[in-house]
């Protein structure tokens, strides 16, 4: 029986780091392109129609229904529009006056004009995207929203343009997911973050194996499904990168018919594997804390540690 179990997770592991190996540079293309194009259409039609893309899952089960009317209300309509992830982590995540927070992969911005809000002009709330027109609208939606202690850098997740030790809660909304390189996104929220620091995400989880067809599929990477985590493999992750204290929340568990709505049209054969699907996908709220007394990670290697003192690198 144990013999069975860890040959089960051998080919889990097999599965995970042959998904890891997909192209990453494709993946990334693939990221930006269909992001980009989000943008744009959402700067130029104002419509959520303009970017109902399977890829982007504006209107599947796993993006819709996310924020109250009240943090709408705040916000200038081309912001929510532009929200594309599978939570709400600022609803989360107790923010206080005077904290820094960072998102990683803020899109169109709404979780940095909502956190900017909450931790009060003595914060400050940073926002990091890779894609030059989420960028544009991000800024445009801060503008229009009037918020001032905000500032949307371009980077990428892998790579952190801020100084270690500077921010003291980073969130993401179902962009973590899209990195071909999870174990360096983790190690880079955990440099930037200040002892007692915390990390706290939405994400697409899994529960126990994923069939190898949605695994491959570059569009299900880009929709944030083929990249999910095994929820267990997540954790091992974050506490690899130095992380304590982890919690896997789930807030929505999605069954044959939701995973049917963001298969279909992907060329998997989703009658094939609707049972393989159920309950198996999840929306999650991670927690996790950078242990007080910590360092800027658990290694020095390339790209592990920065020795720059300026909050924002270049």
């Amino acid at each position: 029986m144990e013999a069975a179990s860890q040959e089960a997770a051998s080919q889990e592991a097999a599965s995970q780091e042959a998904a890891s190996q997909l192209v990453p540079r494709q993946v990334k293309e693939e990221v930006k392109e269909k992001y980009g194009s989000a943008a744009r259409a959402i700067a130029q039609d104002g419509s959520l129609a303009a970017c109902c893309d399977l890829a982007l899952r504006c209107c599947d089960p796993i993006t819709t229904n996310l924020y109250s009317a009240d943090e709408k209300g705040q916000l200038p309509e081309k912001a929510v529009l532009a929200s594309l992830g599978c939570g709400n982590p600022t609803a989360l995540i107790e923010l206080k006056p005077g904290e820094v927070v960072l998102d990683l992969g803020s899109g169109g911005g709404i979780d940095v004009l909502l956190s900017a809000r909450r931790v009060g002009p003595t914060g400050k709330a940073y926002g990091l995207d890779m894609t030059d027109d989420m960028l544009a609208l991000a800024r445009e939606n801060q503008r229009r929203a009037g918020v001032e202690n905000v500032e949307f850098l371009k980077g990428e997740i892998e790579n952190i343009p801020l100084a270690g030790g500077s921010v003291d809660v980073v969130i993401s909304n179902c962009v973590i997911n899209l990195s071909a390189d999870k174990d360096r996104v983790l190690r880079e929220a955990f440099r930037v973050l200040k002892p007692g620091g915390r990390f706290a995400v939405s994400d697409v989880v899994v529960r126990g194996d994923v069939p190898e067809q949605v695994r491959q599929s570059v569009l299900l990477w880009v929709g944030c499904v083929a990249g999910a985590l095994e929820e267990q493999d997540y954790r091992k992750r974050l506490e690899a990168a130095g992380f304590s204290s982890v919690e896997i929340e789930p807030t929505r568990v999605y069954n044959i018919e939701d995973a049917r709505q963001f298969l279909t049209g992907s060329g998997v054969d989703v009658d094939a594997i609707a049972a393989e699907t159920q309950g198996k996908f999840m929306s999650a709220f991670i927690r996790a804390t950078k242990p007080q007394g910590s360092a800027e990670g658990p290694c020095c290697g390339s790209g592990c540690c920065s020795t720059t003192s300026e909050t924002v690198r270049g």
